[in-house]
């Protein structure tokens, strides 16, 4: 029979004792003399606390008793509700903080798990080889899950407060591994990436690089989300990262990126503007008018089709297949003079460690477009310009994202130096 998870636990009679009981998590709970208002109100008060507690198995277990994997499953179920499933969803990350602590400390008790714990869950991720920036985030997520236990009514609030006073790796004085910051893309080898894109990629590329929207937000655009009564469009999107804060994303669209924008709005409003399956249709096509065989002779189009085909071209774009495309024709735009043509299969591992080496190093994401437009509208109009274009609520967010512009500085060391 299926799992009833949204059923009500009942208010039944214990025929032995002739009081009220109610099943709460595997566990019986004895209420009083069966139908009387005592009991009752102490089946609403144990049935609300389960069901606010999001029906755990370890409801009913004493302060201190929960284990860390009884607790890490709680919270995944907690943060699959709150963040929700979408590819770039907090859910995810939060699974991927979970494992190691489970695997070093699963069957140990919450309360138990303290700084000297979470330090060796540190060095076993610095062992791997991450990069000190992930690690201090990865820290971060471990403990946000034992505060939201504190919350919970599963752990005593000493366990979170402990945990907070241990510092985050510095710079320079740790075995971690450092990372270069993200940069703005050089305009050049965005120009010369775009001839080696699809033509809907390179249209979504050119739209971000004159917007600065978030990558998410080039893929989910629909035209419906577009307002177009004034002579600079208004974009706001179903969904974006600062949703939860309970802001509103306004992206103008100048006469540029509308230019952009009108061979992909003659279409249902609910449809997504940049569809994988457009450009597929046009291959297919060309396919079709350069084919020599008569159709009276072999193939007839789209009987040599795979019926269920694992990987199939959908009705939008993700933020990751966004960036595999714009990955692929760098690969293109940049081939390495020595390794290109050569099948991936027939490469020694030497081989194979250059060539990922040499494409890592030309590739860009669509995040660089991002910076890109930023520090351009900072240069041009500042920092509080860029704050609006970006969608910033505070400016020394979007100082990570506009670059400085160095000129200014060699300008003023030229009249004052």
């Amino acid at each position: 029979m299926p799992k009833l998870v949204r059923a009500v636990p009942k208010y039944r009679l214990h025929k032995q004792s002739r009081q009220a009981i109610v099943t709460l998590g595997g566990r019986d709970y004895l209420l009083g003399p069966h139908n009387t208002k005592a009991s009752k109100r102490e089946y609403d008060r144990l049935v609300g606390e389960f069901l606010s507690a999001g029906r755990s198995a370890s409801f009913g277990t004493q302060l201190g008793d929960t284990t860390v994997v009884e607790l890490a499953a709680d919270y995944v179920r907690y943060a699959k509700g709150h963040y929700g499933t979408a590819p770039t969803s907090e859910y995810y990350r939060i699974l991927r903080v979970i494992r190691p602590v489970k695997e070093l400390y699963g069957r140990s008790l919450a309360v138990d798990f303290g700084p000297l714990q979470l330090k060796a869950v540190r060095q076993r991720l610095i062992d791997e080889k991450l990069s000190r920036t992930y690690i201090n985030e990865f820290v971060r997520r471990v403990v946000a899950m034992f505060k939201w236990a504190v919350a919970d009514g599963r752990i005593p609030a000493a366990v979170p407060q402990a945990l907070a006073m241990v510092p985050g790796l510095r710079r320079g004085r740790t075995e971690a591994r450092e990372t270069a910051p993200v940069l703005p893309v050089n305009g050049a080898t965005v120009d010369a990436t775009l001839p080696h894109l699809s033509p809907v990629v390179a249209d979504m590329v050119r739209l971000q690089r004159l917007t600065g929207m978030r990558p998410a937000e080039v893929c989910i655009l629909r035209p419906r989300n577009l307002d177009r009564t004034g002579d600079v469009w208004l974009y706001r999107p179903e969904t974006h990262k600062t949703q939860h804060h309970g802001r509103e994303r306004v992206i103008p669209v100048g006469p540029k990126a509308q230019s952009v924008l009108l061979r992909y709005l003659a279409r249902d409003a609910e449809a997504h503007c940049f569809r994988p399956s457009d450009p597929e249709a046009k291959r297919r096509a060309a396919q079709h008018a350069a084919r020599k065989t008569p159709l009276s002779c072999g193939n007839i189009p789209g009987t040599n089709r795979i019926a269920r085909p694992k990987r199939a071209a959908g009705q939008r774009y993700t933020t990751p297949s966004y960036r595999r495309s714009i990955a692929y024709g760098c690969d293109k735009a940049f081939p390495h003079p020595a390794l290109a043509g050569i099948p991936r299969r027939k490469l020694t591992p030497e081989q194979s460690t250059e060539l990922a080496s040499w494409q890592s190093d030309r590739r860009w994401a669509p995040n660089q477009l991002r910076h890109a437009a930023a520090t351009e509208v900072r240069r041009v109009f500042g920092l509080e310009a860029a704050q609006v274009i970006l969608g910033h609520s505070q400016a020394n967010v979007t100082q990570v994202y506009a670059e400085r512009d160095l000129a200014k500085g060699l300008e003023v060391a030229r009249r004052i130096g």
